[in-house]
C-alpha cells in the first residue's frame, strides 16, 4: 500500500478535527503529499503542526474552505494542482449533523445541513474530477454515513443528506468504471466515532420519542458515552484499507456492519425496531 500511494497527492476537507485530522495523519504516514481544508483554520494549523511534529518531512499545505462556496471549492483544487503538479485522492469528509423532528424543523437549517453535507460532496468530487482524470491513477472517497443506511427518528434531514451523498458517490463510480477504469470511487458509511459532531450539532427544534424527554446535554452525553464505538484514528485506518483494496462500499465500525446487514435482510421491518428502541 505504501508504494502505491508514496508521494501521491491527497486533498481532505474537514481536517481540522476527528475523522479529517486523523485521515491526515494516516496519509502522512504513507509519505503522501498533502493537502488540507477546514471552516475552521485554527484548528487546521493544530493539525498541520502535529504533522509536522511527528513527520517532519511531511508536504502539507492548508487552506481555509468553505465547502459550501463552489468557487472557493474550485480556486483550492487548482491551487492543489498548481502546488503539487497532480492530485490523485479527494476525500470529502466535512459535515455537520442537526437534531430535530420533522414537524419542528425550520428550512434554514435543513437547508444549512443540506449545503455542507451534500453540496459539499458534490462540489468537491466535480471540482477535483478534471485533474483527477489527468493523473495517472486517481480515488474519490465521499463521506456518508450509517444514516445513509438506515434512518432514525429526529435525523430526517441528515438522513437525507447522507442517502443523497451514497446515491450521487454510486452513481459516480458506475460512470468512472464506464470511462476511466483507472479512477476509483468509493462512498463511506462510518457508525458511532468518537469525534465532536454530536457536540457542535445543531438542535434544530423538538423531538421526538426518547430523544425528545432527554435534554441537549444529555442526548449528547448518551451519544458519546453509548454509542460512539470507534476513534477517529480507527476509522482512518479502516478508510485507507478501503483506499487500498479499491472497495465500493467502506463501512467503519462493527455497528456500521450490523445495522448494514440488518437493513439488507428487513429492509422495512427494521423501522419497527428502531422503532421499539427509540420510541
Amino acid at each position: 500500500m505504501s508504494n502505491t500511494l508514496e508521494q501521491a497527492v491527497i486533498a481532505i476537507t474537514g481536517a481540522g478535527s476527528g475523522i479529517g485530522k486523523a485521515l491526515a495523519m494516516q496519509a502522512a504516514s504513507h509519505n503522501m503529499r498533502i493537502a488540507l481544508s477546514d471552516i475552521a483554520l485554527d484548528k487546521l494549523e493544530v493539525t498541520c503542526g502535529e504533522l509536522k511534529l511527528q513527520y517532519p518531512e511531511c508536504q502539507v499545505m492548508i487552506n481555509k474552505l468553505d465547502v459550501t462556496d463552489k468557487d472557493a471549492f474550485s480556486n483550492w483544487a487548482n491551487d492543489i494542482n498548481t502546488h503539487f503538479g497532480e492530485i490523485n485522492i479527494i476525500i470529502n469528509n466535512a459535515g455537520v449533523a442537526l437534531s430535530s423532528s420533522v414537524s419542528s424543523m425550520n428550512y434554514e437549517d435543513f437547508e444549512w445541513l443540506m449545503d455542507i453535507n451534500f453540496w459539499g460532496v458534490v462540489y468537491g468530487s466535480k471540482a477535483f474530477l478534471p485533474f483527477i482524470e489527468n493523473a495517472q491513477w486517481g480515488h474519490i472517497i465521499n463521506i456518508s454515513s450509517l444514516f445513509g443506511l438506515i434512518s432514525t427518528p429526529n435525523t430526517s434531514a441528515y438522513n437525507a443528506s447522507k442517502f443523497a451523498v451514497r446515491g450521487f458517490t454510486e452513481s459516480l463510480r458506475i460512470e468512472m468504471a464506464i470511462t476511466h477504469p483507472n479512477i476509483a470511487v468509493s462512498c463511506v458509511h462510518p457508525g458511532g466515532i468518537k469525534t465532536n459532531i454530536a457536540n457542535a450539532s445543531r438542535d434544530g427544534g423538538d423531538k421526538v420519542g426518547k430523544a425528545g424527554r432527554m435534554s441537549r446535554e444529555e442526548s449528547r452525553r448518551d451519544f458519546n458515552e453509548r454509542l460512539a464505538k470507534t476513534t477517529p484514528e480507527q476509522a482512518a485506518q479502516i478508510i485507507f484499507d478501503g483506499i487500498a483494496k479499491k472497495k465500493a462500499r467502506i463501512l467503519v465500525g462493527s455497528d456500521a456492519k450490523m445495522l448494514d446487514l440488518i437493513q439488507r435482510f428487513l429492509p422495512t421491518r427494521y423501522q419497527s425496531i428502531v422503532k421499539k428502541i427509540l420510541g
